[in-house]
């Protein structure tokens, strides 16, 4: 597997590239926003992106690379503001990890994002489903509204995809967050509701993910 780490403080690079290369990893590093672009490529499996970059905000970074590849992007960044994990999360990252960090839990966050990376749409459901003018496709993984293509993060139509597999069925956050982000940890609760928020305004149709209060969301419109 090759990972691309994009960080420009060449001491936590060179650490980290070591442990990731002893740990069987390939490794790809850039320096700044515009060098990731261009060493970004189709056998890229994973970025481990900071935010404070000398070119580009990392913030909008992550939302270069999610405009061109769905591959998944794990921050990893001083920045422990909550604001910060909100708009990494909304710019399309998969997930969000505080410096400093220990680098077996950085580890474990990348086997969790690739390993979910893998697994969407390996499952047995349907292909599937069209609700109130919205198509959800399973196999192609997009999202049609009224005929139009949206655009939505990986995380964003994980959570789609787990929730079209049970149509008009409340799914428990706790299944959503095991599902979608590979852990059991409720610290992800909030995520959930961000990403949540997030389809909502992008689909436009507000109504279609339903809270259900006190157990999670289900799709509506059957």
């Amino acid at each position: 597997m090759k990972i691309l780490i994009v960080e420009d403080d060449e001491r936590v690079a060179d650490a980290l590239a070591g442990f990731l290369g002893r740990a069987g990893y390939a490794v790809e590093r850039a320096g700044d926003g515009r060098g990731a672009l261009d060493m970004l490529g189709s056998d890229t499996e994973a970025v481990i992106l900071d935010l404070g970059l000398p070119d580009i905000d990392g913030i909008e970074l992550c939302r270069r690379i999610r405009a061109v590849s769905g591959v998944p992007i794990l921050i990893a960044t001083a920045r422990s503001q909550v604001h910060e994990r909100i708009r990494g999360l909304r710019a399309g990252a998969d997930d969000f990890l505080v410096k400093p960090y220990d680098v077996q839990e950085l580890l474990a966050r990348i086997e969790a994002v690739t390993r979910r990376s893998h697994a969407i749409g390996t499952e047995v459901g349907p292909v599937g489903i069209d609700i109130d003018g919205v198509r959800i496709d399973l196999v192609a993984r997009r999202v049609l509204v009224d005929g139009e293509p949206v655009e939505l993060t990986r995380k964003e139509f994980d959570i789609v995809a787990v929730l079209a597999r049970y149509p008009g069925v409340p799914v428990p956050r706790e299944r959503l967050i095991r599902e979608v982000w590979n852990t059991d940890w409720q610290s992800f609760a909030r995520s959930l509701e961000v990403h949540v928020a997030s389809i909502r305004r992008k689909l436009g149709r507000p109504a279609l993910i339903e809270t259900v209060r006190g157990v999670g969301y289900r799709l509506t419109g059957l």
